[in-house]
């Protein structure tokens, strides 16, 4: 998931440099999107590791 955040961020990247403001603005709010769910699932995951604990 990640790596498609950087995707669709360097899509808006290119597109913003080429002046294609739609396709940027658009591309810049996957992006922003795909790394929120991104960061919660990771803390998702830390928060379960660490409750889990380690095994023997």
């Amino acid at each position: 998931m990640l790596y498609w955040a950087l995707v669709f961020l360097v899509v808006a990247l290119i597109a913003g440099v080429l002046g294609f403001g739609g396709v940027a603005s658009a591309s810049a709010g996957i992006a922003q999107i795909l790394f929120v769910i991104f960061l919660v699932l990771f803390v998702i995951a830390m928060i379960a590791r660490a409750l889990r604990g380690r095994a023997p």
